[in-house]
């Protein structure tokens, strides 16, 4: 095992998914998790990068189908006007984790959903209580799904905590 102590900050940069229709993509990132497009290069191909957070997001137009459960993740403040909205939109994936909504151990919540390109994207949020009934009533106990054992059960999602829950 490599000691880390030392290491210098690594964080990821960015995420790059195929979009065949790049401004549908764009718009319902936009939507969705008020994501910002910024300055993009020239690659030949359209492309557009994304600012979301303090990361991005870079979407490219590429005729190819999205894996079923390669994903990347979104951390937002209140999961509650992000699920209206993929209501709204019905891009709820209820295939590749068997539901669309979960209650993680830690008491965070995670939705899935798939983009206009077909991309699994999660997303995650602190705090199961603070969700309205209606929502809560939706949401799957992972434990309930499949039995965690006392190790399983002290997963957190979060390496450095939850983001505060308002």
């Amino acid at each position: 095992m490599t000691d880390t102590s030392q290491s210098p900050t690594v964080h990821i940069n960015h995420v790059s998914v195929s979009a065949p229709d790049l401004e549908a993509s764009v718009a319902w990132y936009v939507e969705l998790f008020g994501a910002r497009p910024i300055p993009t290069p020239n690659f030949g191909f359209p492309v557009q990068w994304l600012g979301i957070g303090d990361t991005q997001l870079h979407l490219f137009n590429r005729d190819m189908q999205a894996p079923s459960h390669h994903h990347f993740a979104i951390t937002v403040d209140e999961v509650e006007p992000v699920y209206a909205r993929a209501a709204e939109r019905a891009c709820f994936d209820h295939e590749a984790f068997g539901h669309h909504l979960y209650e993680l151990p830690g008491d965070t919540v995670q939705l899935y959903l798939r983009d206009p390109g077909g991309n699994l994207v999660e997303v995650d949020s602190p705090g199961v209580g603070r969700l309205p009934e209606a929502i809560r009533a939706e949401i799957k106990p992972l434990r309930e799904v499949h039995p965690q054992d006392e190790t399983q059960e002290s997963a957190r999602l979060y390496l450095e905590g939850a983001p505060a829950a308002v």
